[in-house]
């Protein structure tokens, strides 16, 4: 080419002059981005620094409720098999093998694994100070002292390493606790006995089938496990971290190495407050926090700022405050230290770029020009125009990919048809994959047990799966495609009104962008039936925006059954089906109430239960509790309130009742209780009342004063219904066996005779005549079959056990307690070989070998058909042939001189 003309070499400046200006703008426009990004940079440091305080908040949250969970998780696993037994807990070896298998599985941080039970008996495996395990043994063989031994293998080994004092777990803070919430509870924070820490127990109470309490499970953690990793996780950041109890602030665990507690020179245990730590700035920051509620925000306290996060822990039995508290020191001197790093090297970069510009742009023209034109040429149509390589540099590299980019334009316009036909078919095998992938996901669809349907901003079905239609009763998807879905299946509410679009969480997820979720709705069938239904709805993205929706639901209706049925039995009385003491004192809360006043309590007692059980078995004694409910329910008014809240009391509460009226519902439930048998056994009720008429007055103080009224009552009746008890006793006996009111008469009668001819005292005579009466109470506990008809020997060994069982009824009322001692031992023999426990000569009870005899004699004097005067002549031969052996000769002696003296069949 040769040198260019004038006009050429305007053009050239004018482009150069161009070019220089862009380039210009183009630093210029860099300046103000780089500005602006460095600005932002700089004043979102601290933004970030929050963000750190706050994930670090997280972090703790998750880790310490993880924690947490593990004891309770390991009392719901081992709940059934204390429960039901499968564990033999009176044989050492399984009972060992038992305890050390879970705490072997546990988690280290798990301290140890016990149980105690309601009797007082204490077992387990614990981790001492050196990490090894110990078995725990405390039952009588330790006489109630808690014995730790090595192990060896699965069993406890040699002597133990280490003895308590007396120990009972049922007065410790984590049994008493559980028994009182009736249910699993996180124990409060204690001193451990042995370990100097910090403790906290999961505590699971074990009911048998009856609901009745037989021990506590406990898993123990040692709360110094939490400062490890509180300081790990802070350190970093130079950071603080304290967990705190919210209520009062006393420290659980902290990252500074600050002990938590102290102990008194006297014993007494004192927990450090968080108030009372002297780290600048953390205390102030939680008293911030505990005025304002903030759970994330930066504090400054005498030039230093602290970024703090707060995070609350609850769980049944602990209330805790995990506080994280990061300086902005180290965090925000990296950051500066970046950006001005940032800023000075972008600074540098520019400048150099300018000088760079200023050497280089000669040389880089003319083969732009040169590059330019050939563009010009090419894009005219002048395939055949090439770009000069002058230099190996970036121009160069440009102008031969300008050439290749000719060279191959030229090559595609020369092939073109052939290029198009491969492209058609590279979009025919496109189209199959994407229907290969719709049909694939498809199948993955219908293979879920979760309905899933989809659908478009308009609400209109796009897709659903199999479970879907079977849920909601359709057979194709024709039926749903395009269709509403809101007027088709979630129109209305459960009561039937109808539900607004606008209400609808589905038609939310759609209109806000954002997750919604339900279990208290229902969706409709196409019967027009209802169900139960759990959903959840989230929107569809594409390109930033919301373009549909997909729902998965699942029909919750047994979920739903079961929850009510549990939330029935957390509140009701299992056995009686009244209120239990928890939702006895809900309802109590939400009757105090000005406008139900008078309120009026009254406190009731079932007098003669533990007779009742110990005499006609705990069966007997729950058919009583559940009458006397019954009849409770009966006597009180729809919108009374009656609750259980022990094993013989109940409570009743009457809104809008004067004291008039509520004496007269408490003599018509003493009416109703005269005239009620309760399956034979005479009831008998304490009541005691009190009524709140001052909003002033508390409903505890109220229930305390009705509490000792019935005391009162229970207090004065004593006697009178210990001796209707003893009385339904005997009739019940008499009632079973006519013969044996027959014989208790006779055989009163005549150790009356005996008696006074023995000269015995006016008392000493009384007595033998009450004894005699009631020597066979016993029996009322004896099988009915057992009172009638020929005895077997295995019989006989069931009936020998009615003098044991007379003994505990007499002994359990105060005007028959002298006589239990006699009636025991009247089948006591004069050589030692009687029963129960083979007493000898006059080491037995002179009213009993005066009953012996006595009552030996009219069973056999009143036996069967046999004449009188046969009888009675085979009665003398029986007591005359068991003179030495099996009675008292002196007696018998006596007894026959007596009879021979009356006359015949007397």
């Amino acid at each position: 080419m040769g040198k260019p003309v004038n006009g050429e070499k305007r053009d050239i400046s004018i482009k150069r002059t161009i070019i220089s200006v862009f380039l210009a703008a183009m630093l210029v426009s860099l300046l103000g981005i780089g500005y602006l990004i460095f600005a932002n940079w700089y004043a979102s440091a601290e933004k970030t620094a929050d963000v750190i305080a706050d994930n670090i908040g997280d972090e703790l949250y998750h880790r310490i409720d993880d924690f947490l969970q593990l004891p309770r998780q390991i009392n719901e696993g081992n709940l059934t098999i204390i429960k039901r037994g499968l564990i033999d807990l009176g044989n050492d070896e399984n009972r060992d093998k038992y305890f050390l298998g879970v705490l072997k599985s546990a988690n280290p941080a798990i301290y140890s694994f016990t149980y105690g039970s309601e009797s007082g008996e204490y077992y387990g495996a614990r981790r001492n100070t050196s990490g090894e395990l110990e078995i725990v043994r405390n039952n009588a063989a330790t006489e109630g002292s808690s014995w730790y031994y090595r192990v060896n293998g699965d069993t406890a080994e040699g002597e133990p390493v280490f003895r308590t004092g007396s120990f009972d777990p049922r007065q410790r803070a984590w049994y008493r606790e559980a028994v009182k919430r009736g249910g699993p509870v996180l124990s409060p924070i204690y001193k451990h006995f042995l370990m100097n820490d910090l403790a906290v127990s999961a505590a699971q109470p074990v009911y048998d089938d009856e609901g009745r309490l037989i021990g506590v499970m406990g898993t123990h953690i040692l709360l110094s496990g939490f400062e490890a990793f509180l300081k790990s996780t802070v350190e970093d950041y130079q950071g603080h971290a304290f967990i705190v109890e919210k209520d009062g602030g006393a420290l659980i665990a902290n990252s500074e190495g600050i002990g938590n507690f102290t102990i008194a020179p006297d014993g007494t245990l004192k927990r450090l407050k968080l108030s009372e730590v002297t780290l600048p700035g953390v205390k102030e920051a939680y008293a911030k926090y505990a005025a304002e509620h903030n759970s994330n925000f930066s504090y400054e306290f005498e030039g230093r700022k602290l970024h703090v996060s707060i995070r609350e822990i609850h769980m049944d039995g602990i209330d805790w405050v995990i506080v994280s508290a990061i300086p902005d020191g180290p965090l925000m001197a990296y950051m500066k230290q970046s950006i001005q790093s940032t800023v000075l090297l972008a600074l540098l970069a520019l400048v150099l770029f300018a000088v760079i510009y200023q050497v280089l742009t000669g040389r880089l023209m003319a083969p732009i020009d040169n590059l330019l034109q050939t563009a010009g040429a090419l894009a005219s149509g002048d395939l055949s125009k090439r770009a000069s390589v002058v230099r190996n540099d970036e121009i160069g590299s440009i102008a031969a990919s300008v050439n290749k980019v000719a060279d191959k334009t030229q090559f595609l316009i020369n092939d073109l048809e052939e290029a198009v036909k491969v492209r058609t078919e590279e979009l025919r095998l496109t189209n199959e994959s994407l229907a290969e992938n719709r049909n694939q996901l498809q199948l993955i669809l219908d293979s879920t047990a979760e309905a899933i349907y989809g659908m478009d901003l308009e609400g209109r079905c796009t897709f659903c799966n199999r479970s879907c239609l079977r849920l909601l009763g359709y057979k194709n998807q024709s039926e749903l495609l395009g269709k509403n879905m809101h007027d088709k299946i979630h129109h209305s509410r459960v009561n039937g009104e109808p539900m607004p679009l606008g209400e609808c969480r589905i038609y939310r997820a759609l209109t806000q962008g954002a997750g919604f979720e339900a279990d208290d709705e229902i969706f409709w069938r196409a019967d027009g039936t209802s169900f139960a239904v759990g959903y959840h709805a989230y929107p569809q993205f594409k390109s930033g925006k919301v373009v549909g929706g997909v729902v998965t639901f699942m029909d919750i209706t047994d979920r739903k059954q079961k929850e009510k049925e549990i939330e029935y039995l957390s509140c009701h009385d299992t056995l009686t089906g009244v209120y239990n003491r928890r939702c006895l004192e809900e309802s109590a809360a939400r009757i105090d109430k000005a406008e139900n006043l008078p309120l009026s309590v009254i406190f009731a007692d079932v007098n003669g239960l533990k007779i009742t059980n110990d005499v006609f078995g705990h069966a007997a004694g729950d058919e009583l509790i559940k009458g006397v409910a019954l009849l409770l329910s009966r006597c009180c008014r729809q919108n009374d309130v009656i609750g259980r809240v022990g094993g013989d009391e109940f409570v009743l509460l009457l809104p809008r009742t004067t004291a008039e009226n509520a004496w007269k519902v408490i003599e018509r439930i003493k009416v109703v209780f005269a005239a009620e048998p309760f399956g034979g056994i005479k009831g008998s009720i304490s009541l005691g009342l009190d009524t709140k008429t001052h909003e002033e007055q508390t409903l505890d103080e109220i229930l305390a004063n009705a509490e000792s009224s019935m005391y009162d009552d229970k207090s004065k009746n004593r006697k009178a219904v210990n001796n209707g008890m003893l009385d339904t006793i005997v009739e019940l006996l008499h009632a079973k066996s006519g013969r044996e009111k027959e014989h208790a008469a006779n055989v009163s009668r005549m150790c009356g005779e005996l008696g006074a001819a023995l000269e015995l005292s006016e008392a000493e005579l009384s007595r033998l005549q009450r004894a005699a009466y009631l020597h066979d109470i016993g029996k009322v506990m004896v099988d009915d079959e057992l009172l009638e008809g020929t005895l077997t020997e295995e019989d006989k060994e069931r009936m020998q056990q009615h003098s044991v069982y007379g003994y505990r009824i007499l002994s359990l009322f105060d005007d028959t307690l002298d006589l239990s001692e006699y009636v025991y031992s009247h089948h006591e023999r004069w050589d030692g070989t009687g029963y129960p426990r083979g007493l000898k000569g006059e080491a037995i009870p002179l009213l009993s070998r005066i009953i012996l005899v006595v009552e030996t004699y009219e069973r056999t004097l009143n036996k069967g058909s046999v004449p009188t005067e046969a009888s009675r002549a085979e009665a003398l031969s029986v007591v005359r042939e068991g003179s030495g052996s099996k009675f008292d000769p002196q007696i018998v002696e006596l007894f026959l001189q007596l009879l021979l003296e009356k006359k015949p069949g007397a």
